[in-house]
This record gives C-alpha cells, structure tokens and sequence, in this order.
C-alpha cells in the first residue's frame, strides 16, 4: 500500500509547494513501483498490476482497513490510464454530487478523455445512490472505484458488485511500516528516532500507514516545539499517552476478531483464545457483549460434554456486572480459558437445529392421546392420558417400550452425543435406554 515517493519525487512534490500539506499526502506514492506493500495485488504477474499494464481500465471495488492505500491505488489507476480523476465521500456526498460527476465525465468524454470516479467509503451510500451509477458504469462513461472497510458481500448492492471485481488489500506489514519510517527518515520529514520509538510506532501503526504517518507528523511538531534533536522511546510514549491499538466496535474487524475468538476456544487453544479476548477487550469491545458471547459458546460447542462450563460462563457475566472493568475481566479469562480446554460437543447444538429444520417443514401431528394432560372429566372420557405410564412406578424409573412421539412419527434420532466428556456416560445411558424400549416393545 502507500507509501511514500523516493526522494526525488518528495522533491518534486516540494517544488510545488506541497510541503503544507499534511505529511500523509506528501508522502503519497508517485509511481506504482514506490507502493508499499498489497505485493499479492500489485506484484508482478498479479490482478491488480495486470489491470494496470493492461491499458483498459476497469470498474472494481478496493475492500481493505485503513491506511492500506485504496486512495493512492484510484489514483495511481487514472493516472496510468491517463483519466480525469474524480472523488466522492459517501460520508459527506449525495445525489448532486453524483449528478455532478457525470455531467464532467460527459464534458471528458467530448474532449476524449476517460474519467475514473473514485467513492470513498461507498458502503455509506443507500441502495438507490449506489443504483445510482449503474447506468454510467453500463455505458462506458465512467470507470467506478469504490473503497470501504466493509464487506462488500454485505453493504453494496449485488447489481453493483457484478459489475465491478473485488480486490482485497491486507493491513501493512511490521516490516512493509518499517519502510514507510525509512522514507519518512530519508526526506527528513521527521527527526531521527530511536530504534525503540520506531518499534512502538509501528506497533502504534497497527498496520494503518496513514495512522503512522500522521503519528510521525504529530512527532515532528512536538519534537520542534521542543528542540529535540532525536526522538526517544520514553519521549515516545509521554507524547502518545496510553497505548491503543485501531479497532472497529461495529465493523468488519470486530466480526473477524469475535470469530477467531470463538474458533480458538473450539479449537480448544487457551492461549490464542486468551490473545483474542484481550485484543477485544483493549480495542473497546465492551465485556458485556463478550461475556454474552461465551455463555453462547459453552451451550453452541461445549454443551452436554461439560454442563459446568454453562454455569461458568453465566458466573462470569455475573462477576463483571458485579466488578466492572478492569476487575470483572479477570472472570472472563478464566471462563475463556475453561472453555477452551474443557470437553467439546456440539451435539446439542446439532440436535436443536435438527429438530427446528424438521418442524419447519413437517406438518401439525396430533398428540398422542396417552400423553395429553385430562384435568376435566370430559377429558378423561374422551380417553386424554388413558394408558399413560408414570415413569416413576416403573422399574428402574423408566417406562420401558413407551412412546412419546406423534404415533406416525418414526424416531428422528436429532441428539447423537458425542464420545468426549460427560457425553460418553449419556451416550452410553442411551444405549442401555434403547435395548430396554426394545426389549420391552
């Protein structure tokens, strides 16, 4: 993704009297050969460098977090194609500014110039203003770019992402940020830095580049204000205040952590369910929602394998409302921690599943008339409970041979337990229970 120009681009963009612009903008790439990073898109051989050797533009959709070079991406395209440029915020546009758009592409297209139509963050457009460019991305009169942090499966019209192909950025490397710093260096846009300043800026970054550009620049102004000939690590850290990673609460982050969280404890991995626990609790998750979470999963993947593992999780809830943050966290680690090593068994899970799906599409089968409740004397003689066998006066507290199914259903067989945990023992009470039926048939 971005990064910066080589010196002698920085210097051209100095020339111009670029150098009040912010230290993001000024460090933009140039030339597709100064783009850091996104090298499974932009390398050679790959989708997104073919597109630009190709000569053609096309219409696409650039899907990654922040930082990651959507921008720098569109408008390197228009240059390589030799495109007015063109750009909207879906944050801050409408209509008129799409109307607007077209109406220059049109005055392009008459002075045979191709126009690229760069929209950024486009999930924020409603369904009709994304309807909106369909005809002119149909017609050729413009190549739409569209850039979001979200899933496009989720937030863009399906008419419109049939006509536009999907590229995928990846948030920036340790190292891919390392780079972005050295140029940063080499322009002498900041002053020099410890190594453990860069170390902790690049952790700061957390794979958005513009976050650490914007970071150096903020550094820059302080260290001059303040006469500082080098930046520390301690400096660092008195000029950044409390750490904090980049997180989104509502997006596509928070769904992906949320779900490596719950596969690592299926997965039955106390460490990475720890990290992924943390990771949420230091963005901003709120432990309320997490500690929702983990009762679902004691119920969804551990179940009947391990009954206790329910209650853990309900405690643990308890607990945090009880302590709050940072207090009541502890309770979630220790729940979070259970889970993962505990029994694992989605039988339960399967089984509930099962018997909705069936339900959904069986018809309404009668009750049988043995299993009908009869408080009324009516009831009783229209024979509701008749032949009903009270499980308790049974030997052994079962009531072998009897059915409780509608009597034109055959047995679905919905919970198959599984053999770990608890579920062995009920597995095998299972058993027993079934040669008794059949014995007693």
């Amino acid at each position: 993704m971005t990064a910066a120009p080589e010196p002698s681009a920085a210097a051209g963009l100095a020339a111009a009297g670029s150098q009040h612009q912010p230290l993001a903008e000024r460090l933009r790439p140039g030339t597709l050969a100064e783009v850091i990073g996104q090298q499974h898109l932009l390398g050679a051989g790959m989708a997104l460098r073919l597109a630009f050797e190709s000569g053609q533009p096309h219409s696409c959709i650039l899907w990654g977090p922040p930082g990651t070079g959507k921008t720098t991406m569109a408008r390197l395209m228009a240059q390589a194609f030799d495109a007015q440029f063109l750009t909207i915020s879906a944050v801050l546009g409408g209509v008129k500014d799409i109307r607007e758009a077209v109406e220059r592409a049109q005055l392009a297209r008459q002075q045979g110039r191709r126009t690229i139509l760069f929209v950024d963050e486009v999930h924020r457009f409603n369904k009709s203003q994304q309807d909106a460019f369909l005809p002119h991305v149909e017609s050729g009169l413009l190549t739409f770019i569209g850039a979001t942090t979200e899933n496009p499966s989720f937030e863009l019209n399906s008419a419109l992402l049939s006509r536009a192909a999907v590229y995928v950025l990846q948030a920036l490397t340790a190292q891919d940020l390392a780079q972005i710093v050295d140029r940063a260096l080499a322009h002498g846009a900041v002053p020099p830095l410890e190594q453990a300043a860069i170390a902790r800026l690049i952790a700061y970054a957390d794979g958005d580049a513009r976050r650490l550009l914007n970071t150096l620049e903020t550094l820059s102004t302080a260290a001059q204000q303040e006469q500082r000939s080098e930046v520390s690590d301690a400096w660092l850290v008195t000029v950044l205040g409390e750490r904090m990673r980049r997180y989104d609460k509502g997006g596509e982050q928070f769904y992906d952590t949320i779900s490596a969280l719950h596969k690592s404890v299926r997965g039955s991995d106390p460490d990475a369910a720890l990290y992924w626990l943390v990771r949420m609790l230091d963005g901003g998750a709120d432990p309320r929602y997490l500690a929702r979470r983990l009762i679902r999963m004691a119920s969804e993947d551990i179940g009947l394998a391990d009954p206790r593992a329910l209650r853990l999780a309900l405690d643990a809830a308890e607990v945090y409302e009880r302590l709050g943050t940072p207090e009541g966290e502890l309770a979630l680690a220790q729940c979070v921690v259970y889970l993962a090593v505990a029994a694992k068994s989605n039988a339960v899970y399967k089984a509930f599943n099962e018997a909705r799906a069936w339900v959904k599409k069986d018809g309404t089968r009668a009750v049988p008339k043995h299993l009908r409740n009869a408080p009324t004397e009516l009831m009783k003689s229209l024979d509701y409970g008749k032949a009903y066998r009270y499980a308790h006066d049974e030997a052994g507290g079962f009531a072998a041979g009897e059915n409780y199914l509608p009597e034109d259903m055959a047995a679905p067989g919905f919970y198959r337990p599984v053999e770990r945990g608890l579920e062995i023992r009920i597995a095998e009470k299972l058993r027993q229970l079934r040669a008794l039926n059949q014995a007693g048939a």
